[in-house]
């Protein structure tokens, strides 16, 4: 009976939060540079008519707006699931390592093979993913008393600085300073069909094996040693959610670059809206997620047009008072 009224609370959670989606989905199609209306997002979804309106919105503004949903719902779901695994507040893809790998990763590729396709940089960027937050677990548990929090985001922040400062270094022997910083600064100027045909099926199959294993995730966040007596396997559920995050993060540098802060604010608003079960947490942060990607590519759009901010800037200003916010509170306010 309380498990079946929770649910029901949750879904009506859940249509708000999608109303919300789809009225920032609708702001986004229609501000920008080119001045486009309602009637002209619907014919261009709806119809095969041309005119110079149409082709702005399926050629460039649909496509990056789908990249920012993509994104923003891939990285507040891998944010969820490493702060649900590592039990720590301040967890978050772009502080871990994973984006900081995946940049190093791109940069080597861009360097020593130029003529590599856009599918062999997503396959880079997973490698690199995996390795930047390879080392930060490795390097934390090199001490006695293992993963605790405080120790796997100083390991973060040093693998991070040196991972950056490789692809800086690499892009500055190379020449390729400009081709990477305009790929790493985060973006989404310029998000094809292609990239989103090659890039959307990771991110929906991370997102999806997320919810499948939201509830050992519940039960892991609590208690490992409840999770065992449960008959979990946490070692198996544990590389399981460890290559959804590599999936999620991976595939959002490939697409636009660095992105910080978004896995780590996403699940802190989500908890005090649907609590703490993971299953509720899941598929309300990727909807949240992609919410506020929207309304960030939005705002650089909008606020200097006809010249753009770039989104990572936005998200950046956003990000770091809550960061800072939640470093004051250690996380105990929205858990």
């Amino acid at each position: 009976m309380y498990e079946n009224k929770g649910l029901g609370t949750f879904i009506k959670k859940m249509l708000i939060a999608i109303l919300v989606f789809i009225a920032m989905f609708i702001i986004s199609m229609i501000f920008g540079a080119a001045d486009i209306s309602i009637n002209d997002v619907w014919r261009a979804i709806t119809t095969n008519e041309t005119g110079d309106k149409l082709l702005i919105i399926r050629g460039i503004r649909l496509p990056r707006e789908i990249a920012a949903i993509l994104v923003g719902a891939a990285l507040a779901v891998a944010g969820a699931i490493m702060q649900g695994m590592t039990k720590n507040p301040l967890a978050d893809p772009g502080l871990l390592g994973l984006t900081a790998g995946a940049n190093a990763a791109l940069a080597i590729t861009m360097a020593f093979f130029p003529a590599v396709s856009y599918y062999g940089i997503v396959i880079t960027c997973f490698i690199g993913a995996a390795l930047g937050v390879g080392f930060v677990f490795g390097i934390s548990s090199l001490r006695r008393g293992g993963f605790s929090p405080f120790r796997i985001v100083l390991a973060g922040a040093a693998v991070s600085t040196f991972l950056y400062a490789v692809a800086q270094g690499i892009a500055l022997y190379f020449r390729l300073s400009k081709d990477v910083s305009m790929w790493t600064a985060g973006g989404l100027i310029g998000v094809s069909w292609k990239q989103l045909q090659i890039i959307s099926p990771f991110i929906l199959i991370g997102i999806f094996t997320a919810i499948l294993l939201s509830r050992q995730l519940t039960i892991l966040s609590f208690s490992e040693e409840v999770a065992i007596g449960l008959g979990q396997k946490t070692t198996q559920i544990k590389i399981i959610l460890l290559i959804v995050i590599v999936l999620l993060a991976g595939s959002s540098v490939a697409l636009v670059g660095n992105m910080v802060f978004i896995g780590l604010m996403i699940p802190h608003m989500v908890r005090p809206i649907v609590g703490t079960d993971y299953r509720f947490i899941i598929p309300m942060s990727s909807v949240l997620g992609a919410s506020l990607m929207l309304l960030a590519d939005t705002i650089g759009r909008t606020i200097n047009a006809p010249y753009e901010t770039p989104v990572v800037a936005v998200i950046a200003i956003m990000g770091l008072p809550f960061f800072l916010f939640i470093v004051h509170k250690g996380g105990k306010s929205f858990s």
